[in-house]
């Protein structure tokens, strides 16, 4: 039976990132996707020009009519925008318990801007920690989320990846997209010991959406049955060939988008 999985995120109406992404990934990967939107964005691929946050009891009304009539696999969550989101997703997860949640602390946009009030780390530290399976912060939110300096190497990666499982969090996936380096190399930290993650570095511009692919694909996996370790692998081999397509596409003047089909069309 196909497995059904929830984003909860935000909307890029460019379609790189947030839920479409998301939803992109989902059907890629042979699950049935479904949103509840945490904020609208007017974007495009060469930036962020405006953000209007959900309501968050309108937030709590789109996850509510979702767990109420489908049976959900798995959860992503991504740009929350507010506090007082935070607080909504984290009391409806405690609510409807689902079996895997995959947190992507999205705090800016690539290009650079906010995409989140002041308080929404510390929220996220102290309201979703308990609540989710893996978070998967990239090098400047696993730095803002452990108030460290920037993150340069994959030893300072593994402490940030120690430190936010001592803040709560079960398992930690440090992306380290952004090292200079030849490949890519990601810290998996469940308590017990360090894992890397290793990919060639593909040369494309078209990165733009990259985070929320992973964190989409992991959870895909996770709905299908596969363990954390398999599917950050897998999710991994998935966001290396959309990268390797992605040229294929001419989505606007900026970092487009993956090519979340490659292989199907």
């Amino acid at each position: 039976m196909t497995a059904n999985v929830l984003s909860i995120a935000g909307f890029d109406p460019s379609g790189g990132a947030g839920v479409l992404a998301d939803i992109k990934t989902f059907a890629a990967l042979r699950c049935y996707g479904v949103a509840a939107i945490t904020a609208l964005t007017a974007q495009n691929t060469q930036g962020v020009h405006a953000l209007m946050p959900e309501p968050p009891e309108f937030l709590a009304a789109q996850i509510d009519a979702l767990f109420v009539d489908i049976e959900i696999a798995a959860v992503k969550i991504g740009m929350l925008a507010t506090a007082a989101n935070v607080e909504t997703v984290a009391e409806k997860l405690a609510a409807y318990r689902p079996a895997h949640v995959v947190l992507d602390p999205v705090l800016a946009a690539s290009h650079g801007e906010t995409l989140a009030e002041t308080d929404l780390g510390q929220a996220i530290l102290r309201r979703l920690a308990p609540l989710v399976t893996l978070v998967t912060p990239n090098l400047g939110e696993a730095a803002q989320l452990t108030g460290t300096a920037e993150l340069t190497s994959v030893a300072k990666m593994e402490a940030a990846a120690a430190q936010l499982h001592q803040a709560g969090f079960k398992n930690v996936l440090v992306k380290g997209g952004h090292l200079p380096s030849r490949e890519t190399i990601d810290v998996f930290y469940d308590g017990a010991g360090y894992q890397h993650f290793r990919a060639p570095r593909v040369a494309t511009k078209n990165t733009h959406g990259t985070g929320c692919t992973l964190s989409s694909a992991i959870a895909a996996g996770l709905a299908k049955g596969l363990d954390l370790p398999a599917a950050i692998e897998t999710a991994k081999a998935y966001v290396s060939r959309s990268l390797e397509a992605a040229n294929e596409l001419s989505v606007g003047h900026g970092p487009g988008p993956l090519q979340h089909f490659s292989g199907l069309w």
